[in-house]
């Protein structure tokens, strides 16, 4: 048996235990404030008073619906009841998008607010009040509005010492694309008050709320919530991935636009985004006690700041515990990183070698890599095993403890196989070669990533290199504390990523998840190397993890993949389909088809496009005749040369919730007008979309400028928000454990018009 001092048993318990303590304390929320918490700071029970009043029966309300003039109505009340008056800017907003070759339109009712007055441009506090057609929207965003009606109250406490004016642009239309916030920039008057920007949003309603995007030269700016933050969260990679997926929020359009911007949000539960479970009582007070805290500190610092000095550069920055948010200028991460690689290599060539062969310095080199890979394989492997049990492709949805348990399991695994590859020395300088190596790399090609890597390095290269020429650098009572303090920040930082990442798409993006624990355990690898396992030993543990988490994942797959609490996302369409002359039933889910729907009706076994502006391909089934009579449009040809002008004048008598005119890909199509917007087709897409989003769009007139007079088929349609009464039993057959969700259950009348 090993001696106590270097048995691995208590190393690898006391790595768990440091494990889960990184994960649990890496994104803290703050302890939501009362009602009767002073005047002078942000109390999430009087925001959540608030947003009581704003939200009322809880109904869905998007742009152009009674209930959204009802929620825009209470918005107007309770800035009166602040002594403010809320101008209602009505207009038409429009906004093209070559991401999807989409351009949209709709008539818009903003809000504006000013809270204080002052000379040149202002603090523009962002949120908007519409909500898509299946939820109430209680988070996203009647949350931002209470959010700010509440920093504005406190803002009044506190005496409105401003250097600038203080407006509150409540926007319209957000979920349809913007218009509300397009609306509003496309004033060159409005664009030209603006000096900073503070959006608050909700993608969920638990969790962090994070400053995840600034506009660019990002220095002052994170140095200015960090000084004002209570609890800070934030990171220099949350910017960098949020530019490259395909969300957008009102904040878009303002950084766009060029001007200072700060945008807050959280994103934790996103089960219950856009559908009807984003209610008031499941929207975390601490959540909103944190977005009003960053949304306060933000605003005031704003207020006493000159705009000239948030100017600068971009810097890598991250926060750590809700406390501290270390930050460099950009410019300085390939130097410190070529440093602190340097002592690492240093620390190599002071510190006495052990005898190794060839072959085991070239494993014991290459083992970081291998264990990182290996954990996001075994990850595949846990998934694929779930997924197969439960017939489900996310089947750790409902239920995500057991497969974190699972994939835990099989990173300990590997890490234990790991460790016996080399002995400590050679692993701790595999380690820190490999992190402080890849810090390098990221700091010139990937900036934002960067800091995950070089902060932990920064601490971890000087205890390495300080303690290399000691006879017991590595193994013993002092190289096992030395290796402890490198290992802090990296198990810190890394546990803390994988926490904050896990919320943004669940555990179906395992990676997500695998791909830090496994960094953040390369940390104590040199540890575990350094204990006196037993070839028995060794084998015995790692097949008992790796039991373990088939187990764990085998039991993933045996609870249901959906519940009433974190139901499946699925819609019910009713669809007359005019270019085949039949009606059909659409499930639009990312899931499976649930039995009791498949009783109701014979739903095809595979998805298929049903429509043209179909998202993503639905389970279809007959539904019998047309119900509806084909969408119109009057039209008129004028020639221009080679080619020619035509111009649809939308069906102005038959009642829509959205309006559609398709035009496919190849027809000629060179510029697309609306309300003297123009937008340019994107090259090479399949179709070319425009959507009238509002109740009002009959009658707009939408002109196609086409290079040519060949024959095109358009396709119109019409969409409300609405099923017939022939519906009623696939309703009543949906599951308790499926909701609909953004769009919700709909009507979609669509046809074909050949334009000669």
């Amino acid at each position: 048996m090993p001696t106590t001092a270097q048995s691995p048993v208590p190393r690898l318990i006391l790595a768990v235990v440091a494990a889960t303590v990184c994960w649990r304390i890496g994104a803290p929320v703050p302890e939501p404030l009362g009602v009767d918490a002073p005047a002078t700071v942000f109390s999430a029970a009087r925001a959540d008073a608030v947003l009581a009043r704003l939200i009322g029966r809880q109904l869905p309300h998007p742009l152009s619906s009674p209930e959204n003039a009802a929620v825009r109505d209470r918005v107007i009340a309770e800035f009166a009841a602040l002594g403010i008056d809320a101008i209602v800017e009505r207009s038409r907003g429009c906004r093209g998008s070559t991401r999807n070759d989409v351009f949209s339109c709709g008539t818009v009712e903003n809000l504006v607010a000013k809270v204080a007055p002052g000379e040149g441009p202002a603090v523009v506090l962002l949120a908007h009040y519409d909500s898509v057609p299946a939820g109430p929207g209680a988070a996203d965003d009647l949350s931002g509005v209470a959010t700010i009606l509440e920093t504005v109250r406190v803002l009044q406490a506190t005496g409105l010492k401003t250097k600038h004016p203080v407006i509150a642009l409540i926007t319209d239309g957000e979920e349809a694309g913007m218009l509300g916030a397009a609306a509003f920039l496309s004033n060159p008057q409005a664009k030209a008050s603006v000096g900073a920007v503070v959006n608050v949003e909700g993608r969920g309603n638990q969790g962090v709320s994070q400053l995840f995007q600034t506009s660019g030269g990002d220095g002052p700016l994170v140095s200015l919530y960090a000084r004002g933050a209570k609890t800070p969260s934030t990171s220099s990679l949350s910017n960098l991935i949020y530019q490259q997926l395909p969300n957008d929020t009102d904040l878009t359009l303002f950084i766009d636009a060029k001007l200072t911007s700060f945008n807050f949000g959280f994103i934790k539960n996103v089960a219950h985004y856009h559908t009807p479970l984003d209610r008031r009582e499941n929207l975390s007070l601490a959540t909103l006690q944190h977005h009003g805290d960053n949304l306060l500190a933000v605003a005031q610092g704003l207020m006493e700041t000159d705009f000239a000095e948030l100017a600068g550069d971009d810097a890598m920055y991250l926060s750590v515990v809700g406390q501290f948010v270390p930050r460099i200028p950009k410019a300085w991460g390939p130097p410190l990183s070529a440093v602190a690689l340097m002592l690492v290599l240093a620390a190599a060539f002071f510190s006495r070698s052990e005898p190794v062969s060839v072959g085991r310095r070239v494993l014991g080199g290459v083992m970081p890599m291998v264990v990182v890979a290996g954990s996001v394989g075994a990850g595949w492997v846990l998934h694929g095993l779930a997924a197969k049990i439960s017939g489900n492709a996310d089947p750790s949805y409902a239920s995500p403890g057991f497969f974190r348990a699972a994939l835990s399991l099989g990173v300990l695994a590997v890490m234990i196989v790991g460790s016996r590859v080399a002995g400590p020395r050679l692993m701790a300088l595999s380690v820190w070669v490999f992190l402080s190596a890849v810090a390098a790399i990221t700091a010139v090609l990937l900036p934002g990533l960067s800091p995950l890597f070089l902060f932990p390095v920064l601490v971890a290269a000087p205890v390495v290199f300080a303690q290399s020429r000691r006879s017991d650098a590595w193994s013993g009572t002092f190289g096992t504390i030395a290796l402890a303090i490198a290992a802090v920040p990296t198990l810190v930082i890394w546990m803390s990523f994988a926490r904050l990442v896990e919320p943004v798409q669940g555990l179906l993006l395992h990676p997500g998840f695998t791909a830090p624990v496994s960094i953040a355990a390369l940390s104590v690898l040199p540890i575990l190397a350094g204990a006196s396992w037993s070839r028995r030993a060794w084998l015995v543990a790692a097949l008992v993890s790796l039991v373990l988490a088939v187990g764990s994942a085998c039991l993933t797959g045996l609870q249901p993949a959906y519940t009433a609490e974190r139901p499946q996302r699925l819609n019910i369409t009713a669809i007359d389909d005019h270019v085949i002359g039949r009606a059909r039933w659409a499930l639009d889910t990312t899931g499976t088809v649930p039995a009791s729907l498949r009783e109701a009706a014979s739903f095809s076994q595979a998805p298929e496009r049903v429509w043209p502006v179909a998202v993503a391909p639905s389970f279809v089934a007959d539904a019998g005749p047309l119900r509806f009579a084909a969408p119109t449009a009057m039209t008129s040809v004028t020639p221009t040369g080679a080619g020619r002008i035509v111009t649809l004048e939308l069906d102005a008598l038959t009642p829509a919730h959205r309006r559609f005119v398709v035009v496919p890909g190849g027809s000629g199509l060179t510029r697309l007008d609306v309300d003297g917007q123009a937008y340019t087709p994107k090259p090479g897409s399949e179709a070319t979309i425009f959507i009238c989003w509002t109740r009002d769009c009959g009658g707009t007139k939408v002109a196609l400028h086409f290079d040519s007079t060949r024959v095109v088929n358009v396709f119109l349609a019409m969409q409300r928000y609405e099923l017939p009464a022939e519906a009623a039993p696939l309703v009543a057959a949906r599951p308790s454990s499926a909701t609909p969700s953004q769009s919700g259950d709909s009507t979609i009348v669509f046809g074909r018009v050949a334009i000669p």
